[in-house]
């Protein structure tokens, strides 16, 4: 059975490839170019986190900040009630460190991937929304995971993701969980739940 936490980490990547092309008129189509020429650059690539570790997550994040809507998934992750308590500082501090975690978590499980293959599929036309829920398949040799990324088109035309459901996972509610988790342990101390805070799906 596939790892979800190494698919979150491949579904991510694929959006994260080619910041220059983030301005696709339509979300499927861009997330379709996208993938395909996400899974060969990934298996060219799986050697290099083992012989320099720091110069894949500098790739990864080089083409990763781009395509991610921080500012929006951080204030998700934190909720209502804690980002409006957290100082300006302190929303970026935890936004810094919500990203930081996260390519620490996917750069590590990116050189892990194997053969799979993505599938996207395309709606009937229609007029697109600001939001659009995007669907994907992801084939391995023995199971079908379905994925929807919950995309957001900005001011400036661009696509940019602020959710991802892989197989009935929700992963921004998930992160908030564990935001809230945090918070209980540490008596809803924003700078201790920044201070503890690592990105883990821990899902399996």
């Amino acid at each position: 059975m596939i790892h979800t936490l190494k698919s979150l980490a491949f579904v991510l990547s694929i959006f994260c490839f080619q910041s220059n092309a983030i301005a696709e008129s339509n979300p499927h189509q861009f997330i379709d170019s996208q993938s395909q020429e996400m899974v060969s650059i990934i298996r060219n690539n799986q050697a290099l986190y083992a012989n320099d570790p720091e110069l894949f997550k500098e790739k990864i994040n080089t083409i990763f900040e781009p395509m991610v809507d921080f500012r929006r998934v951080g204030a998700s992750v934190m909720g209502k009630k804690y980002y409006l308590a957290a100082s300006k500082s302190q929303r970026l501090q935890f936004i810094q460190s919500f990203k930081a975690s996260l390519l620490d978590t996917y750069s590590s499980t990116l050189a892990q991937w194997g053969d799979q293959k993505i599938v996207t599929i395309f709606p009937e036309a229609s007029e697109l929304k600001t939001i659009e829920d995007v669907q994907q398949n992801l084939i391995t040799s023995s199971n079908i995971y379905p994925i929807t990324y919950k995309v957001r088109k900005d001011k400036n035309g661009n696509w940019l993701i602020i959710n991802i459901i892989v197989n009935g996972v929700n992963l921004g509610l998930t992160f908030r969980n564990q935001f809230q988790a945090l918070a209980k342990e540490h008596n809803e101390n924003i700078d201790e739940i920044i201070k503890h805070w690592t990105s883990d799906a821990n899902l399996d």
